[in-house]
């Protein structure tokens, strides 16, 4: 066993699936991260005991913006993303998803390119990319500029389809309005995770896309058709559908918790909804505006919105959406933890062991008090053991 090996007890353990206890986590750089029974961990090994708190392992955000004090859409390099990642591992986020919000052709191109590059560079936690747009529905625009919303064409689809090809992760959100069926296909044959969002397409059309490829939904109930009395919309063919995961913005304003609570009792599968963060470029940061596609976004009472009171993003960390899960939503801590884990790890093509411990995970992060966000001491960083 590696000198550098150590064990945390004293803690309850979430390894991303169930909770432990009376365990112990063993972490070193020989094993990564290990739950044991306290008479099996190795008689070398250093121990530290924690009063109590949870143990978990470090999250994964498949829907980051920004972060820092800087967004993805301004400036699409290296430096940008290894801004985001220090702010977001600040928080306990082990794995992220760099997101462009729709933007010119010539900005998704470098997008994908710096992450190719901050990939090649080791730049912690980056994964993949999230592409949300331009391919979406000007009625369901929420903070996208209508300007530059479009169909995707046989170029815009050779572009994805490279990205896929170059990156372990890609995820791309798009409106069945702006977006065949065909291209759906393409996309998701090539493991392009396809997600359905700021859409007002029905429900046949939507079941229609899921039935192409399209594996996911981008924030439910926010940018798309609603569950009507006549017409299920995006939202209850999405609550229909056992197989479809839903990203999920519980920051308490995106969506009220009595809604969440209902769309987890109506889902078949509610271990397919996860949180996102939809961070922009105050997480981590005490800025109160920024700009976005040349227009500014201003940050107050946890609220982020454009000029005409639009929401644009989330003044949200996953620890915040974690506790409020727990606190507003009502819900155990065994569930919340891994819609913060183990089920948006499940989502991508190449998750390397991410969301739960195991040989191959990357961190882990301790919470004195998880059920309040004010409260979140980081035992162990985002890094590799």
């Amino acid at each position: 066993m590696s000198e550098r090996a150590k064990a945390y007890v004293g803690a309850q353990i979430h390894d991303g699936h169930v909770i432990h206890d009376g365990r112990a986590l063993l972490v070193s750089k020989d094993v990564g991260f290990r739950v044991l029974p306290l008479d099996a961990l190795p008689t070398d090994c250093v121990t530290e005991t924690l009063d109590g708190g949870v143990i978990t392992p470090g999250f994964v955000d498949l829907q980051v913006n920004g972060g820092g004090g800087v967004m993805f859409n301004d400036d699409q390099s290296v430096d940008t993303l290894n801004t985001m990642a220090n702010a977001h591992a600040a928080t306990g986020t082990c794995a992220f998803l760099p997101t462009l919000i729709t933007d010119t052709p010539a900005r998704s191109r470098a997008a994908i390119a710096a992450v190719e590059d901050a990939i090649a560079q080791k730049v912690r936690g980056i994964v993949g990319i999230h592409l949300e747009g331009p391919h979406l529905s000007v009625a369901r625009k929420g903070a996208h500029d209508p300007q530059l919303i479009r169909p995707m064409t046989d170029t815009d689809l050779a572009l994805m389809l490279e990205a896929a090809e170059r990156l372990p992760n890609v995820m791309v959100t798009v409106a069945p309005e702006n977006t065949t069926i065909k291209q759906i296909k393409t996309m998701a044959h090539a493991g392009i995770v396809v997600s359905l969002g700021h859409t007002d397409a029905d429900r046949a059309t939507c079941h229609a896309a899921f039935d192409a490829g399209a594996r996911c939904v981008t924030h439910l109930f926010n940018a798309m058709s609603q569950l009507g009395s006549r017409e299920p919309g995006l939202v209850g063919a999405t609550l229909e559908r056992g197989d479809i995961y839903a990203g999920l913005i519980a920051d308490g304003i995106h969506v009220h918790p009595g809604t969440i609570r209902i769309a987890l009792a109506a889902k078949p599968q509610s271990d397919r909804v996860f949180l996102v963060s939809d961070a922009m470029a105050t997480a981590g940061s005490r800025i109160n505006y920024f700009t976005l596609n040349g227009r500014e976004v201003f940050r107050k009472d946890n609220r982020l919105t454009l000029l005409d009171g639009t929401l644009a993003g989330a003044d949200l960390t996953m620890p915040g959406a974690v506790s409020v899960m727990i606190g507003a939503v009502g819900e155990g801590l065994e569930n919340a933890v891994p819609r913060a884990t183990s089920t948006p790890a499940a989502l991508l093509r190449d998750s390397s062991g991410l969301g739960s411990f195991g040989a191959s995970t990357r961190s882990a992060n301790y919470f004195r008090d998880i059920g309040s966000a004010k409260d979140v001491t980081r035992i162990l960083t985002c890094e590799s053991a």
